[in-house]
């Protein structure tokens, strides 16, 4: 699906897809995943490769030992979580390094990480769940870099993503999330992801999933990560409201949020 004209005639620019993440994209697509080849691949951006590992090494996948190549790194933690890395420093890079930007960075890291587990226990696809967890913020790069010396303030004055439309709207004539979709779009994600990132906002304030979405399964998972995010006080409401839309089971969906969400803080507590 081509990206919408009318966020083209806005003169926002959409970052093109750097080079390395083209030809990752293609390997992950073949049906024959070639693990040395991805390992090849990215080792061969130095810069791109020491970002991997660091984030390897962090405390949100709490390895054992010290893992010290990205073979290692497949090795440990498989072919998604590392190209999903790959895809975060990638995303990265294509913007400015801004400290407004950070707590971005930080909430894609560990919502693709949520999405993607829980794509994997519910059969859900999940690169494509793991994706649209990375890029579901990242409109709001885009509108940084559009306007960076007053987007930070607008990021500061709303209290919540719903507010934050609101007022791009009003200030740009398009939001985050229909950039984020934009940007899904022109780097060749699954339609599931750019369903799931164009209508987040709405989402995860109504627990509606729209009716035009066909699959919705990534949609539903986004919510879930949300909530487990933000309120998970909620979770179980949200599974309540949100896994009928989507034709998935109650039950398992509330069962793989909790458990990917344990993952996580067993993972954080062995980093520490």
């Amino acid at each position: 699906m081509p990206v919408d004209p009318q966020l083209r005639s806005l003169d926002i620019e959409i970052p093109t897809q750097p080079e390395v993440l083209v030809k990752l994209s293609l390997l992950m697509a073949d049906e024959d995943v070639d693990l040395p080849a991805i390992s090849a691949l990215v080792e061969s951006d130095m810069a791109l490769a020491a970002a991997v590992l660091k984030a390897v090494n962090s405390s949100l996948y709490g390895l054992q030992g010290r893992v010290q190549t990205v073979h290692q790194a497949l090795t440990y933690l498989g072919m998604r979580e590392v190209a999903a890395i790959t895809f975060e420093m990638g995303l990265r890079a294509a913007f400015p390094s801004a400290a407004e930007l950070e707590p971005v960075w930080q909430r894609a890291s560990r919502r693709g990480l949520l999405m993607g587990r829980m794509g994997q226990m519910l059969g859900v696809d999940p690169w494509a769940a793991h994706s649209a967890g990375l890029f579901e913020e990242c409109g709001k790069a885009v509108l940084y870099r559009h306007a960076s010396a007053h987007y930070p303030a607008m990021l500061r004055a709303a209290t919540r993503d719903a507010e934050l439309v609101q007022l791009e709207h009003t200030a740009f004539g398009v939001s985050h999330d229909a950039l984020g979709a934009a940007l899904c779009e022109s780097w060749g994600l699954a339609q599931a992801a750019v369903a799931s990132v164009r209508h987040h906002v709405q989402m995860q304030d109504s627990l509606i999933i729209p009716d035009l979405v066909q699959r919705r399964s990534v949609c539903a998972i986004s919510v879930m990560a949300w909530a487990l995010m933000h309120k998970p006080e909620e979770l179980e409401e949200a599974a309540r409201a949100i896994a009928p839309q989507a034709q998935l089971d109650e039950t398992l969906v509330l069962r793989a949020a909790r458990r990917v969400s344990e993952q996580l803080q067993e993972a954080q507590a062995h980093g520490r």
